[in-house]
């Protein structure tokens, strides 16, 4: 139940921010208590916690906990990667996601752990590899609203504009309601200032408006 909520949070679909949030926590942190020896409900509850209540310490120590229970677990070093990236350490990020990538590369995480890789390349200043990723999970989940974001905002700074406007108008007809001044209703608890600053600026170039 937790992870809906989290799945709400990342399409956009949250009408009452306090309550889904305020309810998120409850959940996740019944699901960590009554999954405490169990690598995979600690898992979910992390990245649930941290994307929508923005527990992100708090989180990671879920996560951490989860992979020492289980270091085979696939779903836990996606979810683990995503915390780095909004940590702001996406060389840690990145080795999380490809060692969940290498044990699992079919797996319901994988889309999660392209998209999330693009992001840790973006915020890293390597727009082609962040762009050949983002390219990845946007062809293999097109209505997904995040990983065309990422595409579009590695596109305008990687020198592609065409690229990059052509992902924002794929982004407005899937999340047609996005703009820069809504744009932190869909992200993770970005720790750095200047990576949402620097999401924001690669969509803008991409061509998303501003209200």
């Amino acid at each position: 139940a937790a992870w809906c909520f989290a799945r709400r949070k990342g399409f956009g679909w949250i009408a009452d921010l306090e309550g889904d949030t305020a309810e998120t926590a409850r959940l996740a942190r019944r699901a960590a208590e009554l999954g405490n020896d169990d690598a995979l409900p600690l898992a979910w509850a992390a990245f649930a916690l941290a994307l929508v209540c923005g527990q992100l310490e708090e989180a990671i120590g879920l996560v951490d906990r989860a992979l020492r229970l289980n270091s085979n677990l696939a779903i836990g070093w996606a979810s683990s990667g995503w915390l780095r990236v909004w940590r702001g350490e996406p060389d840690v990020a990145i080795e999380h996601l490809a060692r969940a990538m290498r044990l699992s590369p079919l797996g319901p995480m994988m889309g999660e752990a392209q998209s999330a890789a693009a992001h840790a390349h973006f915020f890293a200043g390597r727009y082609d590899e962040a762009v050949r990723w983002a390219g990845k999970t946007a062809l293999e989940n097109p209505r997904v609203p995040g990983g065309v974001r990422i595409l579009a905002a590695s596109h305008a700074f990687a020198g592609h504009p065409d690229e990059a406007h052509a992902a924002i108008r794929r982004l407005r007809q899937i999340d047609p309601s996005r703009r820069i001044s809504n744009l932190a209703d869909v992200l993770g608890p970005y720790r750095r200032p200047e990576d949402l600053a620097k999401y924001a600026e690669g969509l803008r170039k991409a061509g998303l408006p501003e209200d």
